[in-house]
C-alpha cells in the first residue's frame, strides 16, 4: 500500500494540475461512493480480515490459504456415509468457503478480488491487465485510473463509466477518445472540454457552448477548484 498515496498523486497532476489532497479513504468517499468495490470479510479458517467481491458466501477463505490447504490434503475429507441431503450439505459445509483476493499473474495486489494480469492494484475488483488502478471495478487495460468502472484502454482518469480511449480526464460517462476533458456524456472525440454532452469531435467547449481557448482555460481553473472543494 505504500506506493498508493503516489499514484493517487500522479492521477490528480494529470487530472486536475494539483497534488492530490485527499487521504484513500476520503478519494473514495468523494469519487468512488456509488461503485461497487470488494467488501471486508473474514476468512473462517483463521480468523483473518480479507476482501470478497460478493458478501453472500456466509464462509471465506483467501486464496493463499486455499492453496496451503490443497498442499495438506487436496481438500479430501474422509469418506462417510451420505445418507439424505441433510448429511450431503453437513459434509459441503466443511469445505464450501468462498475463495477471496482472488488474482491470477498478477503482482502488488491489495484489498482487491478477481484480478487478472495486473499490477499494482488497490481497492478493485474484476479487473483484467491493468496496472496502477485505485477503486475500479468491471474494466480491463486501465493504467493511473481511480474510481472508473465498466470502462477500457485509458489512462491519468477518474470516474469514467462505461467509457474507452480516454485520458486526463474526470467524470465521463458512456463516450470514447475523450482527453484533457471533465463532465463529459455521451460524447466521442473531445479534447479540452468541459459539461458538454452528444456531442463529436470539438475542443474548447462548455455547456456545449464554444468558447475561445484564453476563456476555456480561464474557467476551467474555476471548475477544477470546485470539483476538488466541493
Amino acid at each position: 500500500m505504500d506506493k498508493l498515496p503516489a499514484i493517487l498523486d500522479k492521477i490528480c497532476a494529470n487530472v486536475f494540475g494539483y497534488k492530490n489532497p485527499f487521504t484513500p479513504e476520503q478519494f473514495l468517499q468523494k469519487f468512488g461512493f456509488d461503485i461497487k468495490l470488494p467488501s471486508e470479510v473474514i476468512d473462517s479458517t483463521d480468523g483473518t480480515k480479507t476482501w470478497a467481491q460478493s458478501v453472500n458466501p456466509t464462509k471465506y477463505i483467501t486464496l493463499k490459504n486455499a492453496f496451503k490447504r490443497s498442499e495438506v490434503d487436496d481438500w479430501l475429507i474422509p469418506k462417510r456415509p451420505l445418507n439424505n441431503i441433510k448429511d450431503i450439505l453437513a459434509a459441503w459445509s466443511e469445505t464450501n468457503f468462498a475463495a477471496t483476493e482472488r488474482q491470477i499473474e498478477s503482482i502488488d495486489v491489495f484489498e482487491s478480488d478477481n484480478v487478472y494480469n495486473c499490477q499494482s492494484v488497490y481497492r478493485s475488483t474484476d479487473v483484467h491487465f491493468s496496472k496502477n488502478i485505485f477503486g475500479c471495478t468491471d474494466s480491463h487495460k486501465l493504467e493511473y485510473v481511480a474510481c472508473s468502472q465498466r470502462s477500457n484502454t485509458s489512462v491519468y482518469s477518474i470516474r469514467i463509466e462505461d467509457s474507452k480511449e480516454c485520458s486526463n480526464s474526470f467524470n465521463v460517462i458512456w463516450s470514447g477518445k475523450i482527453s484533457n476533458s471533465l463532465f463529459i456524456n455521451d460524447s466521442y472525440d473531445m479534447n479540452e472540454c468541459m459539461f458538454c454532452s452528444h456531442m463529436r469531435s470539438k475542443r474548447f467547449c462548455i455547456t456545449n457552448m464554444q468558447f475561445e481557448e484564453e476563456e476555456y482555460h480561464k474557467i476551467k481553473k474555476m471548475v477544477v477548484e470546485w470539483a476538488l472543494t466541493s
